[in-house]
């Protein structure tokens, strides 16, 4: 008797075990939520999802709520009460929001890819997370409510974090927590009812950062018409656009000038990339600092550190030598290049890789313009998107034709102060077999204003997926940061490629890039 007891209690303890085992699995967590919403046939076929509600805060005051999303990536938020409307939305290009004190703008950096991130995941409901590039990883065994519930950390191809509750018996989603637009959210739900096939919840509890929001839902609603213009930036905030033909020609011929202004300019790059796996989580980080200057318009840059440590001295010897070799090949191709230009030109043929303002003027259609305040400078900014119409023959028209995003410009000084943009589907090098570059890949792109003469870069990101050769894929987000713009001259050159830790030692101190050719 004895030993049949310990064998029930054995067994009883190995089931316990395997099914906090399998509970921990976010994968099989989210299949669990997906049948219980609806199956992924139902939710996948959501193409539009309403809900509208009434609400009361703490202090007395009531107004209404509205939610709205649209595939793919559509997010409209609003709550309204008296004169006073919050709005945030993410239009598939950019995203916006209208503050307490009525105001609309842009919103960039954290704040726009949180919502960027929201569009993403209440669009996608987690169906086929791999697919959509989303990173699922189990959080924990926690309580919402005073019931069990599993936690899993949900992570965008953009690096945003959204943490996300299950209700251990029903499957539903209980709760999600993270920032959007710049916010801190919690979001608690009950009260589930079926609409179209799917489960809505009819209660939600909305803590927005110091505030609470309790929504009653009045109306719910599955694909129903739900227009690209509620995403769109408000037309009575917009202005007309100039000649767009008229504005890019004058952008392209400043920035001609500007290239060359740039030659006399050598600064420091700080790089940070970060390699994620398939839940999301970090799985390599590298930190890298160089000194760079322009040469016939191509950055040269010379490592001066990696991870925060200045290279050895036989590490920084092999990078100057390689930094010195590559001068040799940008003045051959540049060579080789100008030849083949001058060749082209006699024959009256165009290089076919060529990107030029015709090109995006054909490939893109521009919508939603506006006139905002960035970084203290009037600029006017419009959204960019395929032009369904246009039909792209050459790499470059392909490549553009792809993109979509938004575009800040300073008027006065006729050039780009930002952009962002994001392939809206893959992109294949050579068929696929090459390099599959993934759709939602994105980078943005800032430069500023230096030394009252020259526009220059001050910040990149960029979050590549890319499958190569057919088999390794990657998910690499970096983000590189310019400054220290210095103007070339003796002390400047002497000094390009010292790390700026004075304290190393002095054979580090001591070591010198290859002089870079001065141009003018």
């Amino acid at each position: 008797m004895h030993t049949y007891k310990l064998a029930l209690t054995a067994a009883f303890c190995l089931t316990t075990f395997a099914a906090s085992a399998r509970a921990q699995d976010p994968q099989k967590i989210v299949e669990q939520y997906i049948k219980a919403a609806g199956g992924s046939k139902a939710l996948s076929r959501a193409r539009t999802i309403t809900i509208e509600g009434t609400f009361h805060m703490p202090d007395g005051k009531a107004g209404t709520y509205t939610l709205n999303t649209r595939l793919p990536n559509r997010y409209y938020s609003e709550l309204v009460a008296g004169d006073t409307s919050l709005i945030e939305a993410y239009n598939g290009k950019s995203a916006w929001h209208r503050t307490a004190n009525g105001e609309f703008g842009t919103l960039v950096g954290a704040d726009g890819s949180q919502l960027e991130a929201a569009g993403q995941y209440y669009n996608s409901h987690l169906v086929d997370a791999k697919k959509n590039k989303i990173g699922l990883g189990f959080a924990s065994f926690s309580k919402v409510r005073a019931r069990d519930a599993l936690e899993i950390e949900v992570t965008t191809m953009t690096g945003v974090k959204r943490h996300v509750f299950f209700d251990a018996q029903t499957h539903l989603i209980v709760k999600e927590a993270g920032m959007v637009g710049g916010v801190d959210e919690q979001i608690l739900y009950d009260d589930y009812r079926s609409v179209n096939g799917l489960k809505i919840p009819y209660k939600i509890e909305l803590h927005r950062g110091t505030e609470t929001y309790d929504i009653a839902v009045t109306r719910a609603e599955v694909n129903g018409a739900v227009g690209e213009r509620v995403f769109d930036f408000p037309k009575k905030s917009q202005v007309e656009l100039p000649d767009l033909k008229s504005l890019f020609k004058e952008i392209d011929e400043n920035q001609k000038a500007i290239d060359k202004l740039k030659e006399n300019y050598a600064g420091t790059r700080s790089e940070e990339e970060t390699e994620y796996d398939k839940t999301g989580k970090i799985s390599k980080r590298e930190m890298r600092e160089s000194t760079f200057f322009y040469l016939n318009g191509h950055e040269v840059s010379t490592l001066v550190k990696k991870d925060g440590k200045p290279l050895s001295e036989e590490e920084q010897k092999k990078e100057n030598e390689r930094v010195q070799k590559e001068i040799q090949d940008i003045e051959k191709r540049d060579a080789k290049k100008e030849a083949k230009e001058e060749k082209a030109r006699e024959e009256g043929k165009k290089d076919d890789d060529e990107v030029g303002i015709e090109t995006f003027l054909r490939a893109c259609q521009f919508v939603n313009p506006r006139r905002e305040r960035f970084r203290g400078q009037d600029v006017l900014v419009f959204d960019f998107e395929p032009n369904p119409e246009f039909k792209p023959h050459k790499l470059a028209e392909k490549v553009v034709h792809e993109l979509a995003g938004v575009v800040w410009i300073d008027e006065k000084a006729r050039d780009v102060a930002r952009l962002e943009a994001y392939f809206v589907g893959d992109f294949r090098f050579g068929g696929g077999v090459i390099a599959n570059l993934q759709k939602g890949t994105s980078f943005v792109f800032e430069q500023a204003y230096i030394n009252n003469e020259v526009w220059l870069p001050t910040y990149e990101e960029a979050h590549v997926g890319v499958r190569v050769l057919l088999v390794k894929a990657f998910k690499v987000n970096e983000v590189t940061r310019y400054s220290d713009y210095k103007k070339f001259n003796v002390e400047s050159i002497a000094t390009i490629a010292k790390p700026k830790d004075t304290a190393n030692p002095p054979a580090a101190a001591e070591r010198t890039a290859p002089k870079p050719p001065l141009t003018n």
